[in-house]
């Protein structure tokens, strides 16, 4: 592809796009530049059923993600509502080099305002150069600077480059535009993008892509200083991972005349090595080589052009100790001989005052207001001020601001002003290293403070702050409240007190100009100090009382209103905890609900605290001191949110007890059924000997039904009666019982009627028609009966049937709750 054709590398911008929102569905029309890939995936959102479908009527095509390389016109259609949401698009073309010239240069253009900036686009340019040559991208026309990965861009465009090995891709580095970077070589394969966000219109520009030299390193970047105090901050590529193992990266410095140029060495990680070592070396025109260990003192006096090169060792990836390689570091540059004519206007910062000292009396550093030399420089707010500085490095100087923001009238107060680091001029020898807010409300008022974007966090022992700014809090008359940082569970801060809040950068950074807090002057509250915390699940929250660990004030109070979710409680422990001799009053740790008016906990400095409490509703822990004698009270409260077991407990206890309740309904009435219909049964069968030789039936009335009336010869089972039929017919036989299954028809009574034995037995061994009266057992000893089954059912059937029954009353259990299973369920349940 010619020079030309690449110029319109984006010109899949110069798309026709038909856009239409209809019932959730998006259609557009894209008609690519000939060699561009198209790329639109959902990867953005996990479990997304969103799909992008091309084509039209029966040939249409639906998928997750789709590539799009043909130079025609396509139709997409996406089966979502807003697909901004979950697709993401990426442009890629190629830049191919030769020995000698490259097909292309990396050209960003937009034509007016198309849907596709709805999208995050990612635009990607795959470079390849012809070995052992690197290919050259150059940026002097805008510069870039590195950032962290942490870091996002003014402008909201990331810059990113890539070099392509053999064992993988590797971060050479993130940049945003206007720096120092110069241009970047990067040896063999390589890839550059540019990330824009959603509804941010892509930015004009152009980078010239051309062949590099034949560089030994994985990249090579050029950084041009310019006239001047600068300083600029660069990090080891796949900071902070691991450099490559055995590689190289060189930067290369070109330092303006009469300047000096400082490295220093913010923070490294070094590896264990097999072979070789690691190694820093610098190399600058007629002075050589010179070869330094990563721990040794850097140079703080470089005269002219100088290159770095970081080197690593063959690492040793067995041993999980060792976390590779990486470095951040620092370069300073400043002029020597010359001064430097700076000129700083306070009026645009209001209440803003400036305070530059000078930190080695022995350097060659010299400072002039109007002039006069000075140590110290004083500007006063709302100032401009003229001043000139000479062979002054970073280190040498030290800058600070303050400003002050107080009234006497609550109506007359400023309404949640920002604290924010302010932008001062590039001319300074240094950048800001710390700002004081001082905020003074009216009488008995109350000086409120938030993160703008966020939370805020204690720096303690165990959660130290990570970010690259920490807030030193402390009281009117110069008692430390506490030190905070962005990324915690501390909602805001309350202080019944005139406050000082100093910002400053971790870890010798730059404090960049940026929204510390959001600060508000509010009416007085009961207590001394209110925190509003709201802890994540499963993250453990430090809490320090005021001026830890020297201790709160005599009689002075705090609180924390802690936020639990529903469904969650509050698990808390006191890690450290110091006690006070009291002289008057008693210091008092309480933990009460949000609404109750009982409090759930509560220990002075002579009782013993609980290992933890355990808490299922937001809540206030207050905490109060006395009058010290000897020691101080400082207490770090740790607050970690899980789930509410006695929720899940009753939940499952609940569900166990209706699931028992319908068993037990279930069962009784199974029971219930089963017993009427053995005891209808039993009424039936069971029959009352008379000695006379006269059964009857208790509650019938009449006469038995007929062996074909009363179905008593269809039996449901086989019994042990039926079993021996024989031996019974032969005991027939020989006169020990009657007829055996026989009946005779009723001839009608003719003396009063005398019921038969048992339902269906026989009639052969009893008087018919002959009446005879019951007389008792006990007045009478019976006879020994002539017993033949009767109708299927024998005493030895009956005793079975009574035993079962018993069986059956056991196993079902009482309703009340007394059976075994509610008796071992109820301790559970207890709580």
């Amino acid at each position: 592809m010619s020079v030309s054709a690449a110029r319109v590398a984006l010109q899949i911008f110069l798309l026709t796009f038909a856009v239409l929102n209809v019932s959730g569905v998006q259609k557009l029309t894209i008609t690519p530049d000939r060699g561009t890939i198209f790329n639109i995936s959902n990867s953005r959102v996990k479990g997304s059923t969103c799909t992008v479908c091309s084509g039209t009527g029966g040939s249409q095509q639906c998928f997750p993600s789709i590539q799009l390389t043909d130079s025609g016109a396509v139709s997409l259609e996406f089966k979502c509502p807003r697909p901004q949401d979950v697709f993401s698009v990426e442009i890629v073309q190629s830049i191919d080099c030769t020995t000698k010239s490259c097909n292309g240069d990396i050209i960003q253009t937009e034509s007016g305002s198309l849907p596709l900036k709805d999208f995050n686009r990612i635009f990607t340019w795959n470079l390849k150069a012809s070995a052992p040559q690197a290919f050259q991208i150059d940026f002097t026309k805008t510069g870039l600077r590195q950032i962290n990965l942490s870091e996002s861009c003014p402008d909201k465009h990331t810059y990113s480059l890539w070099a392509l090995q053999a064992s993988g891709e590797v971060a050479i580095g993130t940049y945003c535009r206007t720096g120092t970077i110069s241009s970047a070589q990067v040896l063999n394969h390589g890839r550059f993008s540019l990330d824009v966000p959603a509804k941010q219109n892509l930015q004009n520009s152009r980078f010239d892509v051309s062949v590099g030299e034949e560089i030994k390193s994985l990249a090579k970047m050029k950084l041009i200083l310019p006239e001047g105090t600068s300083s600029s901050e660069l990090l080891s590529p796949n900071y902070p991972d691991s450099f490559p193992d055995d590689d190289l990266m060189e930067w290369e410095f070109q330092v303006p005349a009469k300047h000096n140029t400082a490295v220093q060495f913010l923070k490294h990680t070094l590896p264990r090595c097999l072979k070789k070592r690691t190694a820093v070396e610098y190399y600058s025109k007629g002075r050589g080589a010179s070869v330094l260990r990563l721990t040794d003192s850097q140079p703080a006096q470089v005269m002219g052009n100088f290159s770095l090169t970081l080197k690593n060792c063959e690492m040793d990836r067995r041993r999980a100790d060792s976390p590779g390689l990486s470095l951040n570091f620092k370069v300073s540059a400043a002029r020597t001989s010359s001064p430097v004519l700076c000129r700083v206007d306070l009026k645009k910062e209001k209440g803003l005052s400036l305070y530059i000292e000078k930190m080695r009396p022995g350097s060659d550093c010299e400072m002039k207001m109007n002039s006069a030399t000075q140590d110290k420089i004083a500007l006063p707010s709302d100032s401009v001020s003229q001043l000139s500085f000479q062979d002054c490095l970073p280190e040498d100087v030290q800058v600070i601001g303050r400003r002050v923001i107080e009234c006497q009238k609550l109506k007359d107060c400023p309404k949640a002003p920002v604290l924010a680091v302010p932008a001062l001029p590039s001319c300074l020898p240094a950048p800001l290293s710390s700002v004081t807010w001082t905020l003074r409300p009216p009488p008995h008022g109350t000086v409120e403070l938030r993160y703008p974007s966020g939370t805020l966090k204690q720096s303690l022992p165990g959660q130290p702050c990570n970010d690259s700014i920490i807030l030193k809090v402390a009281e009117g008359d110069g008692t430390a409240f506490g030190h905070f940082c962005p990324q915690g569970a501390i909602q805001k801060v309350q202080i019944h007190t005139n406050v000082s809040v100093t910002a400053s950068s971790v870890g010798n950074k730059a404090l960049r100009p940026q929204p510390v807090l959001s600060a508000s002057l509010r009416e007085e509250i009961r207590e001394n100090y209110i925190f509003s915390v709201s802890p994540k699940k499963g993250v453990p929250v430090c809490l320090a009382t005021p001026g830890w660990p020297a201790g709160m004030k005599s009689y002075s109070t705090v609180s924390w209103i802690v936020s639990v979710p529903d469904k969650m409680e509050a698990h808390l422990m006191f890690p450290s905890r110091n006690q006070p001799k009291c002289s008057n009053r008693h210091t008092n740790i309480r933990v009460q609900t949000l609404g109750s008016q009982e409090e759930m906990y509560s220990r002075r400095e002579d009782e013993g605290a609980d290992d933890e409490i355990i808490v299922s509703k937001s809540f206030y822990l207050n905490m109060s001191n006395c009058m010290p004698e000897s020691g101080n009270f400082s207490v770090i409260t740790k607050i970690t949110l899980q789930k509410n077991k006695n929720l899940m407990l009753t939940i499952i206890l609940s569900v166990v007890a209706a699931l028992l309740a319908i068993f037990l309904i279930v069962l009784g009435v199974v029971c219930v059924v089963i017993s009427r219909k053995k005891k209808k049964k039993l009424n039936h069968q069971v029959s009352i000997y008379n000695p006379n030789g006269t059964s009857f039936l208790p509650g019938h009335n009449g006469f038995p039904k007929s062996r074909e009336d009363n179905e008593s010869h269809v039996y449901a089972s086989i019994e042990d009666t039926l079993v021996y039929t024989h031996l019974l017919r032969r005991g027939e036989e020989m006169g020990v019982y009657g007829e055996v299954d026989t009946y005779r028809s009723f001839t009608g009574p003719t003396e009063p009627h005398k019921p038969p034995v048992s339902m269906g037995a026989g009639a052969d061994d009893l008087a018919v028609g002959v009446y005879q009266p019951f007389v008792p057992l006990s007045q009478q000893a019976p006879p020994v009966p002539n017993r033949p089954p009767s109708q299927g059912q024998s005493m030895v059937d009956n005793e079975v049937y009574h035993t079962e029954v018993q069986s059956e009353e056991e196993y079902c259990p009482d309703v009340t709750g007394s059976s075994a299973l509610g008796q071992r369920m109820e301790p559970e349940g207890g709580d």
